[in-house]
């Protein structure tokens, strides 16, 4: 396994010289689809803002780590498992699956094949994870191909894909960096819904999601619920 840890402070006015030991959460993301669809590609652009034309094919499991502060005084530890779509490191990609609270579903819109097997990555995790919760999110990459005619994947048939597995779809591409950072905050920020709303739970022994303090799984949900109903103020009466 190759570990390639990528410490970048996010746009989130982070300092740049905070302490990346200081979070409050941690989330373990996976990325998931065919080989060459591009995820390596689109992490380098989210943790480094980097775009490499040529970029060496996952063998195993990349990993990277990146911050972001989801509310103000909320921030999270993002670790991501960047596993090769390969058919011949399934077992090793297969590892991953319990200990992630996210992933991100990854398709190339000029690859239908790519696109037909995203049911199948999908209901792989499903089957896997129980009895935890992975919250999705459906990505189709290379959207700048979209305008030079290379598009092979209709918008409407991966909206309609997305709405049967009741995820979010969007389209980004990792060249251009148009949508990457709001692909990956959306699942960043479903996940902490999730945690909020008790759709993820906080579990001894599951590494999906981490909380720094030492509390008890039910005094962290509670510290949760206190600060999301922390009293804002009003605009106007």
């Amino acid at each position: 396994m190759t570990l390639n840890a990528s410490y970048r402070a996010t746009d989130c006015d982070i300092s740049e010289t905070m302490d990346l030991t200081l979070w409050q959460y941690q989330f373990r993301i996976i990325m998931l689809g065919d080989s060459t669809v591009g995820k390596s590609s689109l992490l380098k652009r989210y943790t480094e803002d980097l775009f490499l034309e040529s970029i060496n094919q996952t063998v195993g499991v990349d990993f990277y780590v990146h911050f972001l502060e989801v509310e103000p005084g909320v921030r999270v530890k993002l670790q991501f498992w960047d596993t090769a779509g390969q058919e011949r490191f399934r077992s090793v990609t297969r590892s991953y699956y319990r200990n992630s609270v996210g992933a991100l579903l990854v398709f190339d819109i000029t690859n239908q094949a790519s696109f037909n097997h995203i049911k199948e990555w999908h209901d792989e995790v499903c089957e896997r994870v129980q009895p935890h919760k992975v919250l999705f999110v459906l990505v189709g990459h290379k959207s700048d191909q979209d305008a030079k005619g290379e598009r092979v994947v209709s918008r409407e048939d991966a909206v309609k894909l997305a709405g049967q597995l009741g995820i979010p779809y969007m389209e980004v591409s990792a060249k251009t960096g148009q949508y990457v950072r709001e692909a990956f905050e959306l699942l960043t920020r479903r996940v902490y819904q999730g945690l909020l709303s008790g759709e993820v739970e906080l579990q001894e022994g599951w590494d999906g999601v981490k909380c720094a303090t030492p509390q008890a799984p039910h005094l962290q949900r509670a510290s949760l619920i206190q600060h999301s109903i922390a009293p804002k103020k009003k605009c106007c009466s």
